[in-house]
């Protein structure tokens, strides 16, 4: 049996008398696409969180590519190959397209402190970053200015800048957040291809992408997981329904 590549491990997490995560276990396996669902204040950004390291849990472990990394900070888990895009976008406005994606190059090597000038002319550096843009779609923007881009194009951006980090993994909070129709119609297809390269943990509230593109659904309410299945059992699953997805789910 094939083994989980991102095992999270009955993790427990407090604020005071709020349980925002309550004995979570989820698994992300090689080539698919996990999604997270739940109501606004379900406790999903919150398990993110933990899961990148920006919040350690209470109790319970993290384990990723056969790794126990829950002790380890954002830093070191990237390095170890967990991919993030947010849910609010943390690009470099005020740069070009380019930047960023060589900002996210030289993250990787663990050295972010040189001289912009420098960092601009390394050809490795410009090589990942070319790579990463052209992978999403952005090869004709390198010199756009990120604040003017479309909404759907700094998402696409974040997704090249998690690339260059050479991702074995990806946790994806809300990528469709704010698209609209016709953005979320372009950006299903690249993330469907994009399971191939590295799975995807994906928090949603797009239940139309989240139904088309996952493998497996795990469904989060009040930090308790509540169900995980495939997509056709999560939509006919009654507790869900009544908690989260309603009468939408039967249709």
């Amino acid at each position: 049996m094939t083994s989980p590549l991102l095992d999270i491990r009955g993790i427990s997490k407090s604020f005071g008398a709020i349980r925002a995560s309550e004995d979570v276990s989820l698994t992300l396996m090689r080539g698919e696409i996990h999604a997270l669902i739940g109501p606004n204040g379900a406790g999903k950004s919150t398990l993110i969180k933990q899961i990148a390291g920006n919040l350690k849990p209470d109790s319970g472990s993290i384990w990723f590519d056969g790794r126990d990394v829950t002790s380890l900070d954002t830093v070191a888990r990237a390095q170890a190959g967990l991919g993030r895009t947010f849910q609010i976008s943390s690009l470099a406005m005020e740069m070009s397209v380019l930047q960023n994606a060589v900002l996210g190059a030289l993250g990787k090597r663990g050295r972010v402190m040189r001289f912009w000038r420098d960092v601009m002319r390394d050809a490795a550096l410009l090589q990942v970053a070319h790579a990463a843009l052209s992978e999403v779609g952005l090869a004709a923007a390198v010199g756009t200015r990120v604040a003017d881009l479309s909404h759907g194009q700094r998402r696409q951006l974040e997704v090249a800048v998690a690339l260059t980090q050479s991702p074995k993994a990806f946790l994806m909070d809300e990528p469709m957040a704010g698209l609209g129709g016709e953005g979320t119609a372009r950006l299903t297809p690249f993330l469907d291809g994009l399971r191939h390269r590295a799975p995807i943990l994906l928090v949603e509230h797009d239940m139309d992408a989240v139904f088309a593109l996952a493998d497996r659904i795990s469904v989060l309410v009040y930090g308790r997981i509540i169900a995980t299945g495939k997509p056709d059992a999560i939509r006919q699953n009654a507790e869900v329904r009544e908690a989260y997805l309603g009468d939408e789910a039967l249709t």
